[in-house]
């Protein structure tokens, strides 16, 4: 067969996503092993890898974020701190900016609840542009479970509890992302 020059191209832009899309489905299989015997809290006991795909569902199709690197850190926010995945190996998987974003992200798990919560929205407003959209995805889609499917032992004082300490670290996220932040407000609205 005949070269006959190079190979046409589509005109239409090829957006971020699409173009780190080996990086979010290597990010995705990541997090469905790393989470694969976890279940959520729900009274379904719903698969824990349906929470980050959760997050990465509300970025890409509610906020329009289509940074793979967010994307992936979304997919692999909870590894460190819910699995025994640790900071190094995401680096030598993901990479330095990566495993950053997981790290701001990731509670300390050897502190108490309490201290835990109050960090988290102490440092809201310091962490990075990535983490924060991060962050307040987390905090959309865990608001929305509590909602709809809340955790089978949690008594209506402590899901209103959620609710409220959901938004004071919402607060700390403000002017990261107007529509993300709209779509919480709307989230937060169902509180019980």
């Amino acid at each position: 067969m005949a070269n006959t020059g190079p190979v046409a191209r589509h005109s239409s832009p090829i957006t971020a996503a699409a173009e780190g899309l080996p990086l979010i489905v290597q990010a995705l299989e990541f997090a469905a092993h790393k989470h694969r015997d976890q279940r959520r809290k729900d009274a379904q006991a719903s698969p824990y890898i349906n929470h980050p795909i959760a997050l990465a569902n509300v970025l890409v199709l509610e906020g329009a974020v289509d940074d793979p690197v967010v994307l992936s850190a979304a997919l692999l926010h909870d590894t460190v701190e819910d699995t025994q995945t640790t900071p190094a190996e995401l680096r030598e998987a993901f990479g330095e900016k990566i495993a950053a974003i997981v790290e701001e992200v990731t509670d300390d798990k050897d502190l108490p609840k309490a201290e835990r919560k109050r960090l988290q929205i102490e440092h809201a407003s310091h962490i990075s542009h990535e983490a924060k959209l991060v962050k307040l995805a987390d905090k959309i889609c865990n608001v929305r479970d509590v909602a709809y499917h809340p955790p089978a032992k949690w008594d209506l004082a402590r899901r209103r509890e959620y609710f409220d300490w959901a938004k004071a670290v919402v607060d700390q996220l403000r002017g990261v992302h107007p529509a993300l932040e709209k779509k919480f407000d709307e989230a937060y609205a169902l509180k019980p």
